[in-house]
């Protein structure tokens, strides 16, 4: 009987190159050539510049910034490797766009987060690296496998390089129930106390912080999040937090989007340093400032190489825990 032999290829959609060509180096492969272009009608075509014919593709794409076209690439991506013989496709999604969506909240609502995971199901996908989602219950939203990686013990050693991680008086923040979980994790990761904000939406776009529940008072706070959009969730919850008493506040999330103004809101507030990974593209003016990048492609790296030897994904990033 003839042996079947594997073969790795790496592709990047236009969205996050920088971060393509890192995991890609990381992993000790060539980043593969595709053509990806725009028709005169703004339609998106893609072609393989090289045989994919029974390899395992993964596919590096961040479905942020010009959203619905970055995700038109990825679907036609996965589909011209399919037509090309692809013996898998797998989509390292940096950030996996609409996941705010993830339910109704009044009627007459989409479910977004879903409908993407049918198009990428549909398209060919068969497996989805991604990395802190909004909700970790998305997962459940595709029939195929998903691997949910995190960036906490990332901001964790981050923070302790900084020495922030034995000084005793430093409380991990949540700017809502949602994220509670997640920063109690990371509290735990530093040995820090945990507080609570209760964080209200009048609108989309809005966020008013109501309470701050625990005890902040003269400490170092770290207010920990899975994106920062337009700002008002950190910049209100970190108001909320001086009034309360807190010290220096530092603020951590793994996808800095900085919507609108939002960079000039946030260098104009009461925080000290902005970290966030390069899941996303952050436009390098914002580097000049409070913003610091953490990279992910390490991490990403790790679970390419482990999901093409079919090794274990989990123990990469923390086996204990899942978000």
């Amino acid at each position: 009987m003839t042996e079947v032999s594997k073969t790795l290829k790496l592709f990047s959609g236009n969205s996050n190159q920088p971060l393509a060509a890192a995991i890609a180096e990381y992993v000790g492969v060539e980043l593969g050539q595709v053509t990806l272009k725009k028709f005169a009608n703004g339609e998106i075509y893609a072609r393989y510049q090289e045989s994919v014919r029974g390899c395992d593709v993964f596919i590096v794409q961040a479905v942020a910034g010009q959203v619905n076209d970055y995700l038109m690439e990825l679907l036609i991506m996965t589909d011209a490797a399919k037509r090309a013989s692809a013996r898998t496709v797998t989509a390292v999604i940096t950030h996996y766009g609409y996941s705010r969506q993830d339910k109704k909240s009044a009627a007459r609502e989409p479910i977004t987060a879903k409908l993407v995971a049918n198009l990428l199901t549909v398209a060919g996908v068969d497996r989805t690296i991604t990395i802190d989602l909004h909700q970790g219950q998305i997962q459940g939203f595709f029939d195929t496998p998903v691997n949910h990686l995190t960036a906490l013990p990332l901001f964790a050693d981050y923070f302790k390089d900084k020495g922030l991680g034995s000084v005793g008086n430093v409380c991990v923040v949540t700017p809502d129930v949602g994220r509670a979980k997640a920063a109690k994790r990371l509290a735990e990761l530093m040995d820090a106390d945990l507080a609570v904000m209760s964080k209200t939406r009048p609108a989309h776009n809005e966020a008013e912080i109501t309470s701050v529940i625990g005890d902040v008072a003269g400490k170092i706070c770290i207010v920990n999040d899975d994106i920062i959009d337009t700002g008002g969730s950190v910049i209100n919850g970190a108001a909320a937090l001086k009034k309360a008493g807190a010290g220096d506040i530092y603020v951590c999330a793994t996808h800095g989007l900085f919507s609108g103004n939002a960079y000039k809101l946030l260098e104009a507030a009461d925080i000290k340093e902005i970290i966030v990974c390069d899941t996303v593209t952050v436009a390098p003016e914002f580097l000049e400032g409070k913003v610091k990048i953490v990279s992910v492609a390490g991490l990403l790296g790790s679970a390419v190489q482990n999901v093409y030897n079919e090794a274990s994904v989990s123990e990469i990033f923390d086996p204990d825990f899942q978000i």
